[in-house]
């Protein structure tokens, strides 16, 4: 295979080269799931507490198939179905549900799950969590809430080198898994050299996606003259995508789809790299994929796969009979 050095100078074919890995992480595939099996299981309507995924197109899918979003859960009938997000929720919203008689299934990726077992350990202890993310991000306001007294988010390096803190002895930090790696690793170093006694994680709290996704664009994109990100613009991951390639040189735009696209991006332009937050389905990719070829002439089209990824997460308990089912069904016609 040709590098994309070659291909984008040395002719004057134009080149679209799709990242691999790019789209739907094993969170976000279960998160779908278990709203579409929920549907199946038990019938609409089927409540979900905020988008499942930051992705429109995901979103306006389920609800066509029955699902019914809301902000709060003061909007489920008392004794309704309620799904949880991706994200993640904080005790309070798990107690309410309680109180109303709900009938909980937990959507929240296991990797976020993670970090707020880690919160949780970390409070246990009477220290101060310093949680690296955006304070009106899902996951964010659901992880501080696991203690919220002794939790500061915080956002930037900027903010990391303005901190005062009463006690530097009992400092432990967290971070949003779908951050930028190098903006979080900027952050920590600042706070590592503030609070020398400051602990973290056994290990880090990105997740797996994020961070194969932005090697990806780091590998293959400051050879090509224009990077396109397919993802929403509430999705913290795929707008990391777009920053990551601004950090190295390219020129690079979020798009929830084809038609998104400005004609006056793609003047001059040769080799496009393609690549999509871990919550834009890849029905959307191809869609971008024909667009171009249709309308820019872009005759040829490369998969560069840069990291393998094969992770998978189990269902919630309660759904898998169904799922078994569903595939023995399947296999049956």
């Amino acid at each position: 295979m040709s590098s994309p050095q070659t291909a984008a100078h040395g002719s004057d074919e134009k080149v679209v080269y799709l990242l691999k890995p790019r789209g739907f992480c094993a969170g976000v595939v279960r998160a779908i799931d278990i709203v579409e099996l929920a549907l199946e299981a038990y019938g609409p309507p089927i409540y979900v507490r905020r988008e499942i995924v930051h992705n429109r197109h995901v979103v306006e899918d389920l609800a066509g198939r029955g699902a019914i979003f809301v902000e709060e859960l003061d909007e489920v009938p008392s004794g309704g179905r309620v799904i949880y997000s991706a994200h993640g929720v904080a005790p309070e919203v798990r107690q309410q549900a309680l109180q109303r008689g709900l009938k909980v299934i937990d959507a929240t990726c296991p990797l976020v799950t993670k970090v707020h077992v880690e919160a949780v350990k970390f409070a246990k202890k009477g220290g101060t969590i310093l949680l690296i993310g955006h304070r009106d991000h899902d996951e964010v306001i659901g992880t501080s809430g696991e203690a919220p007294q002794q939790t500061i988010v915080v956002a930037s390096a900027e903010e990391a080198e303005q901190l005062e803190l009463a006690d530097v002895d009992n400092l432990y930090y967290l971070t949003q898994t779908t951050l930028s790696l190098d903006e979080a690793g900027e952050i920590i170093a600042v706070l590592k050299r503030r609070f020398p006694q400051i602990q973290g994680p056994p290990a880090q709290d990105i997740c797996y996606a994020t961070e194969n996704r932005q090697q990806a664009v780091k590998r293959r994109a400051p050879s090509c003259d224009l990077l396109l990100v397919v993802g929403s613009q509430n999705s913290s991951n795929s707008k990391r995508l777009v920053e990551v390639g601004g950090n190295v040189g390219v020129n690079g735009y979020l798009i929830d789809d084809e038609r998104d696209i400005a004609d006056e991006w793609l003047e001059g332009v040769k080799s496009v790299v393609i690549t999509a937050g871990a919550s834009a389905p890849e029905v959307l990719v191809q869609r971008v994929v024909d667009f171009l070829k249709n309308r820019f002439e872009f005759g040829r089209i490369e998969e560069v796969e840069v990291i393998e990824e094969n992770v998978k997460f189990p269902l919630p308990s309660e759904l898998m009979a169904h799922q078994k089912a569903r595939l023995t069904q399947i296999a049956s016609v």
